[in-house]
Parts: C-alpha cells; sequence; structure tokens
C-alpha cells in the first residue's frame, strides 16, 4: 500500500444477510416465530423443515412416527406454506430453504403461496439447498436413485433461470462434509466435484430447453443464446459452506475455494462475466465441534467461527446463519437463537471489520495457505473424475468421509486434538443455562404430531380430489418422459392441493426407491494401536465364551440421516472383531426387529438425533418383544438427561449422549454387557430392552 493510500475504504461495506435457522411444531408456530426475529433485525428467512418433509412423507405416514415438527417445521401442502409465510412479504424477503430432496415441491408451494399474496414467481428471491449428492454423503435426506435426483435438479436450474430469476436454485452444500468428518480439502474437492455434476446435468437441460423452445438449426446466434443461458446458470449457484474453530484455515478454504470457481467458470463451462464468476456463499458454522460437556464454551467457539467467514473482505460470507449454544444438547429455544443473531449484529455493527479492504491481501500466510489446500484439492477432485464423477463416486467419498471422521476421533481420544471441557480442563462449576426443568432446550409437544395427522387428513378431506388426482396423473405421466421438466407439473399438483407424501409418492412410483452406501464396507481398517489391540483380546475372549463372534446390529429407526455416529460404532465395532450389520438410515421398528431376529444379534444399537427417541426407541423395544428377540439395547444421540432414565425404564440397558465421545469405552461397555452372567446358548442376554449406539459426534 503506497503512503497516499488510507488503509480504510471511503465507505463501510454492507452488512451480510443475517438469518437464524428456524422451524418447529407447526407452520402457525413457525410464522409467529418468524415475525419475531425479524423484528428483532434478522434481514433474511432461512427455514427448517422437520424430517417428513425433507424426506416426502405426510405426518400420517409410519415413516414419519415421533418425528413429525421435531427438528423443523411440517409442511404438508400449499395450506401449511400459506399459514408459514402469513404477513410476510414475499416481493421483499429473501429466503433460504434448507430442503434437498422435495426441493422442487417445496419450491412450487411457495411460488403457489406468493400467488396469493399477488406475487409473481419472477419477484421471488431466496435460495433452495437442493444439493442430493452430499445427502447421499453425509446428511441422509434424499428419497429417490441417483439419476431421478439429478434430473430434478437439473429441471429446477433450468425451469428458475427463465421464470424465477432472483432464485438460487441449488446451494452446493459443503457444510455436512465437515460435519461428516471431511478435512478442508476434502470439503473443497468434493464440493467442487459434486457442482461440476450439477452443471453438467444443468447444462444438458438448459439445451434441450433452448432448443425446443428457439429450433435446432445450427445459426451461430442460437448457440450464443444457449451459452448467455449457461452463464446466467452458473451465476445462479451458491455455496453453503462449513467453518470451524480453526478459523485462519478456514478462511483459507474459502479463498481456495473462490479460486477454483473462477477457474472452472472459465475453462469448463466459458462462463467470461466476471459477475457470474463470483464465488457466492452463505454459511453455518460448525455445529461438529459443539459440545454437550460445558455447553456454554459454544459461544465463543461460535464467535471464532464467524471471524472465518467475516474478516476478509475477498472471501466474505453474502449470509450467515449462526448455531445456539444448546444444539449438542436438543433443540434450541427463541432466546437461544436471538443470542446467535445477537452476536452476528455486534460482529456488525460494534467491531471495525466492515471499514477495511482484504487485511489479507498479500500476506504470505494466507497465500502459502491457499496454496496448499488448492494442491491438495485439485488432486482429490482428479481421484473423482477417475471414479467417473461425484455421483459415479459417492461410495468413494463416503468410505473416504468415513475413515477421516474416524480420524478426528481418534485423536479426540488419544488427546492429541483438544476440546476444552471435554478431553481437557473437565473441572466446572455448574452451569445456570441448564438449570431449568427442560434442561435448557426446547421440548416440542407430544400433542403436534396427532394435531397434523388431523390436519392433513381435514385437509385431504376437503378438497377438491378429482383435480388433485388429475395434477398427480399429469404427473407421472411427466416423470416418464425424460424430455419434459418436472416443475409445470409439480406447481400445477401444489394449485391443485396435493399433499407432500403424494407428490412424492406419485414420484417413487416411477423412479423407484433407494439406499445410498454407507462406508462402512468401504472404510479402511484401523491400525492396531495398543488401545484397540487390547479391546480385540477382550472381544475374542468373549467370542470364546459365546461360542461365535458377537455380533451387533447398528440401526438408525425413524427419518433421522445422521449416521455419522453410527457408522464409526459400526466401524470400531468391526476393527474390534465384532460382527456387525448395519443397513443404514431410515428403518421402521418391525424391519430393526426383524433384522434383529434374521441375523441372530447380541446386542443392537440405535442411534437417534432428531429428537424422536422418546417416541421411537420404546416403539422398538415393543417390536423386539413381541418378535421374541432378546438381546440388551444401547442407545445414543442427542437425548437430554430428563429422558434417560424413562428410557432406562423401557428396557433401554445404557444411553450414550454427546459428552460419551470415547468410542472405545462404549465398545468396552458393550463386551462387558454381553459377559455378564445370564448369556444363553446362543449368546443373548434376556434383557426386553434395546440400544442406540452413537456418540457424541452422531
Amino acid at each position: 500500500m503506497s503512503d497516499h493510500q488510507t488503509p480504510r475504504l471511503p465507505e463501510r461495506d454492507r452488512p451480510w444477510m443475517m438469518r437464524t435457522y428456524a422451524g418447529h411444531s407447526t407452520a402457525k408456530a413457525s410464522n409467529e416465530l418468524y415475525r419475531r426475529n425479524l423484528a428483532k433485525g434478522q434481514t433474511g428467512l432461512s427455514v427448517a423443515f422437520d424430517l417428513p418433509t425433507q424426506t416426502g412423507y405426510d405426518p400420517d405416514d409410519e415413516l414419519a412416527r415421533g418425528e413429525v415438527g421435531k427438528v423443523g417445521v411440517p409442511v404438508s401442502h400449499r395450506g401449511d406454506m400459506k399459514t408459514l409465510m402469513d404477513g410476510i412479504p414475499l416481493d421483499e424477503m429473501n429466503t433460504s430453504m434448507t430442503i434437498n430432496a422435495t426441493a422442487a415441491w417445496l419450491l412450487a408451494l411457495y411460488i403457489v403461496a406468493a400467488e396469493e399474496q399477488g406475487v409473481s414467481q419472477e419477484q421471488l428471491q431466496g435460495t433452495t439447498q437442493n444439493d442430493i449428492i452430499k445427502e447421499f454423503l453425509a446428511r441422509g435426506t434424499y428419497a429417490f436413485p441417483p439419476a431421478a435426483s439429478m434430473r430434478l435438479i437439473a429441471d429446477m436450474i433450468a425451469y428458475t433461470v427463465e421464470h424465477v430469476p432472483k432464485w438460487n436454485p441449488i446451494n452446493i452444500c459443503s457444510y455436512h462434509l465437515q460435519e461428516a468428518g471431511a478435512t478442508p480439502v476434502q470439503e473443497i474437492a468434493y464440493a467442487m466435484s459434486n457442482a461440476i455434476a450439477v452443471l453438467d446435468a444443468a447444462r444438458e437441460r438448459v439445451e434441450r430447453a433452448h432448443s425446443s423452445e428457439h429450433g435446432t438449426g445450427g445459426n451461430g446466434s442460437r448457440s450464443a443464446d444457449a451459452q448467455e443461458l449457461m452463464e446466467q446458470v452458473f451465476g445462479r449457484i451458491s455455496f453453503f459452506v462449513n467453518a470451524g474453530v480453526r478459523f485462519v484455515e478456514e478462511h483459507a478454504k474459502l479463498r481456495a475455494m473462490s479460486v477454483l470457481w473462477e477457474e472452472l467458470g472459465r475453462e469448463r463451462y466459458g462462463v467470461q462475466n466476471r459477475r457470474h464468476l463470483r464465488f457466492r456463499y452463505g454459511v453455518q458454522v460448525n455445529s461438529l465441534g459443539l459440545t454437550e460437556s460445558q455447553p456454554e464454551n459454544n459461544v465463543q467457539r461460535i464467535v471464532l467461527e464467524a471471524l472465518a467467514v467475516t474478516l476478509g473482505r475477498d472471501a466474505r460470507a453474502r449470509a450467515i446463519q449462526l448455531p445456539a449454544w444448546n444444539e449438542a444438547l436438543g433443540l434450541p429455544r427463541p432466546w437461544d437463537q436471538q443470542w446467535s443473531l445477537r452476536i452476528q449484529q455486534v460482529l456488525a455493527y460494534e467491531t471495525d471489520i466492515l471499514e477495511y479492504p482484504d487485511i489479507f491481501e498479500g500476506s504470505i500466510v494466507m497465500d502459502g495457505l491457499v496454496s496448499e489446500l488448492l494442491d491438495g484439492a485439485r488432486a482429490e477432485i482428479a481421484v473423482v473424475a477417475e471414479h467417473g464423477g461425484a455421483v459415479e463416486a459417492v461410495a468413494y467419498m463416503k468410505g473416504a468421509l468415513v475413515d477421516s471422521h474416524r480420524e478426528r476421533l481418534r485423536r479426540i481420544e488419544a488427546g492429541e486434538q483438544v476440546v476444552v471441557g471435554q478431553n481437557r480442563y473437565v473441572e466446572s462449576e455448574e452451569s445456570p443455562l441448564t438449570a431449568d426443568a427442560e434442561g435448557g432446550i426446547l421440548v416440542v409437544d407430544p400433542a403436534v404430531e396427532s394435531q397434523q395427522i388431523e390436519d392433513v387428513r381435514a385437509w385431504r378431506a376437503t378438497r377438491e380430489q378429482a383435480a388433485v388426482d388429475a395434477a398427480l396423473g399429469e404427473l407421472a405421466e411427466a416423470a416418464q418422459d425424460e424430455q419434459r421438466n418436472l416443475m409445470a407439473t409439480t406447481i400445477a399438483a401444489a394449485r391443485a392441493g396435493a399433499t407432500t407424501g403424494e407428490w412424492s409418492r406419485t414420484l417413487r412410483e416411477v423412479f423407484g426407491s433407494y439406499r445410498a452406501p454407507t462406508g462402512v464396507g468401504e472404510a479402511a481398517a484401523a491400525p492396531a494401536d495398543a488401545e484397540l489391540s487390547e479391546l480385540r483380546e477382550e472381544v475374542a475372549a468373549l467370542s470364546e465364551k459365546l461360542g461365535r463372534r458377537p455380533k451387533i446390529l447398528v440401526g438408525k429407526p425413524g427419518l433421522d440421516g445422521h449416521s455419522n455416529g453410527a457408522e464409526q460404532i459400526a466401524v470400531r465395532a468391526r476393527d474390534a472383531g465384532m460382527d456387525v450389520v448395519y443397513e443404514g438410515i431410515r428403518l421402521t421398528p418391525a424391519q430393526i426387529a426383524a433384522s434383529a431376529l434374521q441375523e441372530g444379534v447380541h446386542v443392537i444399537g440405535l442411534s437417534i438425533l432428531s429428537g424422536s427417541h422418546r417416541e421411537l426407541i420404546p416403539a422398538v423395544i415393543d417390536a423386539l418383544r413381541e418378535a421374541g428377540v432378546q438381546a440388551p439395547v444401547v442407545v445414543g444421540g442427542i437425548i437430554p438427561e430428563q429422558d434417560v432414565a424413562p428410557l432406562r425404564e423401557a428396557g433401554v440397558a445404557a444411553v450414550y449422549t454427546p459428552k460419551d465421545f470415547d468410542i472405545t469405552r462404549i465398545m468396552r461397555d458393550i463386551v462387558e454387557l454381553l459377559g455378564a452372567d445370564g448369556t444363553d446358548a446362543n449368546g443373548a442376554v434376556p434383557v426386553a430392552g434395546s440400544g442406540a449406539a452413537a456418540t457424541g459426534a452422531a
């Protein structure tokens, strides 16, 4: 910087868009929460949907049991969306919807709700997450097979770029990759590989739509028009990233992603417009590192993580939502979310970070970190390409994430990676933040689910059924024709009054179902350190006593797709010498009981992080009893302290929560449980309970 230049900007930058990821119980309750948050200074909406809505089920579906209104708001039809957005001017609001498998449907409902406000779709602005590849890798809220899912994404992109031009049809989402254990290099590489797969599919769809609309003649102007449309598509693609507490490296990661994104646009897609080449991203900072132990420490973690996405002007987030301090305990309350919003507001309005040009420009350290990350990411992108691209490489990437997450947990267990309050400095005073009857979290009224079931049945009974049947029939015909874009028939079904479950079921009947790879089989064998060797000896001794190797079934009942902890339990059990049955996510209690009976397992582990443990764990226990399965059960996940005793009374042998981060210790507990007196000839322990194996990483 020369002597005459000022170190300050001519005028202070505008703050980023401030959001709070919110939604629970009902559309009416969530609407009231949104309006209160907007009154507190929130500048955009971020809608959290419940798991049935995310995966395409109505509240009265068997798989929706225990999940309705828990991790977000249930939206079953256009009436729910109208209620959710009541009093919120959709021509002014920027709305982000964390929705993937059913993104086309939720956008259709939003378009119809806007129409009822007198707002055209051309005026709408916001984002649908709509990133299905990362659902196969990390989050689990997929509904359809990969090819059909990619078609839905491409159809949405092609539709919105022409008809909803202010809408971001997809957030390439690296957030959940880091939550699943991705290193910075993996997060960059897999996100960019994902973007390539999406853009390639979109280009084909856009060119097809352009040819059918403008003819197939070969003149150069049509080719130029198609290229211009593709540039607009590239410019509407945004990212949703993660930022961990290592905020210097995390900022370097974002600068590296910006470099790769511009390269990708210029070299692969011929984008020239600098505005379209900008790397645009929103962020929720890291939740994986939030702890149940001494949860007050999460506040400073969140603040430091926010620095990663705000300090450097050239790689600053366009939109930020911060988690609440108590998310490792359960659902945050409105007051907790307000605290997170106030953190953003203090950063934006009280500090001076918005007053300067990029403070890392010319930094040798930052440039070196960026270069290091670029080298690693380019090499890993090449590996994904060798596997056939992101869609074909799902199994490879999933296995790599399981391996990385296992290594992260190993470092924490060994004390190599310090987590204050968890594996070091664990002595603590009682926290007044968790002293209330609910333990410092929001508890959803169990009556919400039955009310939502009544409401959706009443909706079906009072609509014009013939119009719904016709619309769903047209949707099915469009799904069978690869040449047709599904958005028009999806919007028509929304207008007619179809439900979320009906839309999804119609497409499932055409596209079929799918179960994503678990990564457990692909994960490499763990190196035998002293602790693992000792555990293997204990398992071998137990095997002699049982007459065969102990067998564990790891199950995830309900719709909770966060399987990281369950996968780590399955991998550690395998590495310790146990036989493992792990079929992945989204199982009914009856399916778990049938598998336990067929496989002859010695112990059952159930992992639930969605808050549905109070309903689903007793249901699994009942199903096991009815099937005649006698095996102890251990349960793990985000389970509040006040729910532990009822689960034990229901027959659960052991309960693990995020504070129980030592997986080897959990394995030893299971070995001790199975080695207790009372094993029968088949090695089963006659305890009428069930258990969920999940850890603080689950």
